[in-house]
């Protein structure tokens, strides 16, 4: 199979082409599309004919990984989709919808904006908040949450530290503006990402289950109209750019990347919202990826149903620009919305009060044709379903073979790495504090609007969830955003297996009922055989996973080819699955992980083991980057997850907090941290001090309790049958491990608060 690598250079030369009306294309052409010869004969056989360079180019895009999953549906298939609670699931529309009760439904999606972000990552973050805002509000959402999955390279690394920069400030830039909070997140560094970052970016709204605007076409003689921004030439070819790897000439490709404006999407929202309900909307869809083409093919495939389209009647922000470039333009803050004849004045009334475009562009027709004119002429004529994930889209079944990594992970041996003693517990302790993985991301999160909508609920009250107020009700939403690349790296199955636990021990620990994920799944070139086997891997363990906690995928976004080519050296990313879920919870059961007052007992649930492999002691302080992932037990995990909900509903805890990366020692630090406390704590010394105190095995959660309560806790975690140990008790700042001092949490803290920005300011 030949590999789909579409350079700059090509795909400028594929644009002067059509620039000179070049109507007759080959296989060559198609191939500077991104298109595989077998494609390119694939799309003659549809036609019937040959395509003219418009059609080329609208299954260039169509078909290109971003828009097809033609190399992941096979695999996307085998999670688990199903629930009691979901309304909306993968592909039906444009995120997906869960039931919170009291009439109420959640809609939510995660996407990725990686290779705009390592081109200019100022507007490639900004347009990929503003595109999973739309896919919310398009729906009849009102977005009231934001989160976001970021990946940078080494911040020793000057480019690294410029892309997070910019893509830091493209993100608050417009998610301030546009007024939705960033409730959570997350943020790991790695020298693999430094040329390709990963941005992923999670959108939660709200709404009445009622109120749902599908996003399909329907209805001969039902008008078409293009709502919002005018169309120019950003962004042309986008799905494409995001389907090729990268290299150092990719800077250049700047069409490739949209620009935003926030202060319009805000207008298009409320407009968008007051149709909701409204029974004037047939159905209404975002222009992302591929813009008016995929519009109108997704809306039309959904349909059983065409389009006829005058491209002449599109608002545009550039002269002469060719019909091909119109339906490829990927400019923001658009949508295509399809009306019930002879409710187009009301239609256009609601975007003429928010002083919004609204054209009427074509009309619905009652055969599987898209009719595209341009001047007066058909530019392109081609079958809706042909272009679409589900009906006529390309699906491929590669050839994968294990990574050679996983080998050399799993000859890691633990006896040939020397154990520490407390004083050099101290060194390592301040050590992963000053961490970029494990330090606190303040300097990130402090640019962006937390408190926008008052609705956030974990200002004061840190959550290992964002929690977020649903008013009127006694409950509210827990979101988080997990994965471990390091964990995938070492083993894919295992590691996507832990990313979905994580997410879900988040949600209980915060005293949530996760509901329902959605995904992100980063990696690289799907025709490398190792690197498709990583992704095949995953997801088998993020289905084994779903089903064991009952949380279906409602949908999400693959996204290949990260990865990085320069002076002819090709490094792939770290397999980085990303988990997005969400939970409903009773406000009464919210709970916190800072330690609430000096005297409370501290215990461990879920017992230490013997086991420093992924640890982050391990790959940064021991420089051992292959070892395995650690120990993880689905079963022990689900059970854990239950009792620690029946001990937040008995109310028997003061603060519950996940050990995750670092270990039980930053567990307790970031415990102590919130209100300035201190621990005092024993350890075991019948397993390694490393272990116990940095080793990362799975499955375990600090909590801490009034003593008074001991007994009745200690019972119903013997009769749960979950293993518990005892630790020692919250102290006024001062913290002890086996009556040795390390300090006062003063000193940590400050490490832990500063080391970030230390790096990039």
């Amino acid at each position: 199979m030949v590999e789909t690598k579409t350079s700059n250079k090509k795909r400028s030369a594929a644009r002067n082409i059509a620039s000179r009306n070049f109507t007759i294309v080959s296989e060559a052409t198609a191939k500077d599309l991104g298109l595989l010869a077998e494609e390119y004969q694939k799309i003659k056989q549809i036609l019937g004919r040959n395509p003219n360079f418009t059609e080329l180019s609208v299954y260039s895009v169509m078909w290109s990984e971003h828009a097809s999953y033609k190399n992941s549906i096979k695999w996307l298939k085998t999670l688990p989709h199903e629930g009691e609670r979901i309304l909306a699931g993968p592909g039906e529309e444009n995120a997906g919808m869960v039931d919170v009760g009291d009439g109420y439904a959640c809609v939510f999606k995660i996407e990725s904006h990686n290779h705009p972000c390592a081109v200019e990552p100022f507007q490639g973050a900004a347009t990929g908040v503003g595109g999973i805002n739309r896919d919310i509000f398009t729906m009849g959402a009102r977005p009231i949450a934001q989160l976001n999955s970021l990946r940078f390279g080494n911040l020793d690394n000057e480019h690294a530290k410029h892309l997070m920069k910019e893509t830091v400030r493209g993100i608050a830039h417009y998610g301030n503006s546009f007024g939705v909070p960033v409730v959570a997140g997350e943020a790991a560094f790695d020298d693999c990402y430094n040329g390709n970052p990963l941005v992923n970016a999670m959108s939660v709204g709200i709404m009445r289950k009622e109120d749902l605007i599908s996003a399909v076409a329907k209805g001969k003689g039902n008008p078409v109209f293009i709502v919002g921004s005018a169309t120019g030439k950003d962004g042309i070819h986008g799905a494409t750019f995001a389907s090729a790897d990268l290299t150092e000439h990719s800077s250049s490709d700047l069409p490739s990347v949209q620009v935003g404006d926030p202060f319009q999407e805000k207008l298009l929202m409320e407009a968008s919202l007051e149709l909701a309900g409204s029974k004037a909307v047939v159905g209404m869809q975002d222009m992302g990826a591929a813009g008016i083409i995929c519009s109108t093919s997704e809306m039309s495939a959904k349909g059983g149903c065409g389009m006829k389209i005058d491209l002449d009647k599109v608002p545009l922000r550039q002269k002469d620009m060719e019909a091909w470039e119109i339906l490829l333009s990927e400019s923001q803050e658009r949508m295509l919305v399809v009306v019930k004849k002879g409710k187009e004045k009301e239609v256009k009334a609601v975007f003429d009060k928010w002083d919004l475009c609204c054209e009427k562009i074509g009309e619905v027709i009652d055969e599987d044709r898209l009719l595209f004119y341009r001047g007066g002429e058909l530019a392109a004529d081609v079958p809706a379903s042909s272009l679409v994930l589900g009906y006529g889209a390309p699906v491929y079944d590669r050839k994968y073979k294990e990574h050679k990594s996983f080998a050399k992970c799993n000859r890691f041996d633990i006896h040939t790495i020397k154990d520490v003693d407390f004083a050099e517990a101290v060194k390592v302790t301040k050590f992963l504090c000053a961490c970029p993985d494990i330090a606190s991301k303040r300097w990130i999160y402090e640019q962006y609007d937390s408190m926008v909508g008052a609705k956030t609920m974990t200002t004061n009250k840190p959550c290992d969830a964002g929690v977020v107020n649903l008013p009127g009700t006694d409950n509210a939403l827990a979101v988080t955003v997990d994965g471990n690349s390091r964990y995938v790296y070492a083993n894919p199955l295992v590691g996507a297996e832990i990313a979905v636990a994580e997410a879900s021990r988040n949600i209980v620990c915060s005293g949530g009922q996760p509901l329902a994920l959605t995904d992100c799944l980063n990696f690289g070139n799907p025709y490398n055989p190792e690197v498709y086997w990583q992704f095949v891997s995953a997801v088998k363990g993020m289905a084994i996973a779903c089903k064991k906690f009952q949380t279906p995928v409602t949908g999400g976004n693959v996204s290949f080819y990260n990865q990085y080519s320069e002076s002819g050296k090709e490094e792939a990313v770290y397999p980085t699955p990303v988990v997005g879920m969400v939970g409903v919870l009773n406000k009464k059961n919210l709970t916190g992980i800072g330690f609430e007052k000096k005297g409370d007992s501290i215990y461990l649930l879920g017992g230490p083991r013997e086991d420093i492999n992924g640890s982050q002691y391990l790959y940064h302080y021991r420089g051992v980057k292959f070892s395995p992932a650690p120990h993880f037990d689905l079963d022990e995990e689900y059970n854990l997850q239950r009792s620690v909900l029946d001990l937040i509903e008995a109310r028997l805890l003061n603060s519950a907090h996940d050990v995750s990366d670092g270990g039980l020692m930053i567990t307790l630090l970031e415990s102590a941290m919130v209100r300035n406390l201190g621990f005092d704590i024993m350890v075991d010394d019948s397993f390694r001090l490393d272990s116990y105190l940095f080793g990362e095995s799975q499955s375990r959660v600090v909590v801490s309790i009034d003593p008074a309560v001991d007994l009745e806790f200690e019972e119903l975690m013997m009769n749960n049958g979950i293993p518990m140990v005892y630790l020692g008790s919250v102290t006024s700042g001062k913290i002890r491990v086996d009556d040795y001092d390390f300090g006062v949490i003063g000193e940590y803290g400050k490490i832990y608060d500063t080391a970030i920005e230390s790096k990039v300011e």
